[in-house]
């Protein structure tokens, strides 16, 4: 048996999540079925996270256990061909079996995109809000990020994980015109609706809703019920992962 890891990107607005569910479409699921096809075989895929519904990867990464004998380029090829237009394959590469597309990933990135007038071009892809923020407030709570590394206050309720325990190493807001900015977050791993989460407690900040003092108390609370509202998922983006 051969390990491969698959990398590509998508588009999740029409899927609900990454991962397989008895009750909608999922972007595992289509890959599963294309490369199954391809290899005649029963392939299954291991992702190196778990989207939500409607949340977009410009890289995510997957593997797969196979003995068959193929050309790569040629894969990824017929896999594009096959795959629906809202996924893309960008590279299938021999790796050892050690590799694990989750486990043997070091950080993952995401982006949150807002702007801040309307603007029919981004709507699909960010958030739309019609108030004024001070993302100097905002950047400096985002800095306390990492100062810690309990996020249960931002973990979706009734989760079942066994550690609310992350290590985050880049939190901050980045402009991108005069009415549009993203928020950058980097960590080993992330909670359930963690980054909506964070990213809603921050525009609390900016709003003026919340002091600086008080982001630090929602932290260190560890309650979900005392952090912001969850933002929509269809500006957020899984970036990057490496390993």
């Amino acid at each position: 048996m051969q390990r491969f890891f698959i990398t590509f990107s998508y588009d999740g607005t029409c899927y609900h999540g990454w991962q397989i569910q008895p009750n909608g479409n999922s972007v595992q699921a289509e890959l599963q079925k294309a490369l199954s096809v391809l290899l005649r075989e029963d392939v299954q895929v291991v992702g190196a996270g778990r989207t939500d519904a409607g949340v977009h990867a410009r890289m995510m990464v997957a593997h797969m256990d196979t003995a068959k004998i193929f050309d790569t380029a040629n894969l990824v090829y017929k896999l594009n061909r096959m795959l629906p237009r809202d996924i893309s394959v960008s590279s299938v590469t021999p790796v050892g079996d050690d590799m694990h597309a989750r486990f043997s990933a070091t950080s993952r990135t995401y982006h949150y995109y807002i702007h801040l007038s309307k603007d029919p071009f981004r709507r699909a892809y960010s958030c739309e809000l019609h108030y004024a923020l001070d993302f100097d407030a905002m950047n400096r709570a985002a800095a306390i990020l990492l100062e810690y590394e309990d996020f249960a206050a931002f973990c979706k309720s009734n989760t079942d994980v066994k550690t609310t325990l992350c290590n985050v190493m880049e939190a901050r807001w980045v402009q991108d015109t005069s009415n549009s900015w993203h928020f950058v977050i980097t960590a080993n791993r992330f909670l359930r609706n963690m980054v909506r989460a964070v990213v809603g407690t921050l525009i609390d900040v900016g709003r003026g809703r919340i002091s600086i003092d008080d982001f630090r108390g929602i932290v260190e609370g560890r309650k979900r019920t005392g952090a912001g509202e969850s933002m929509p998922g269809n500006a957020l983006f899984l970036e990057e992962v490496k390993f």
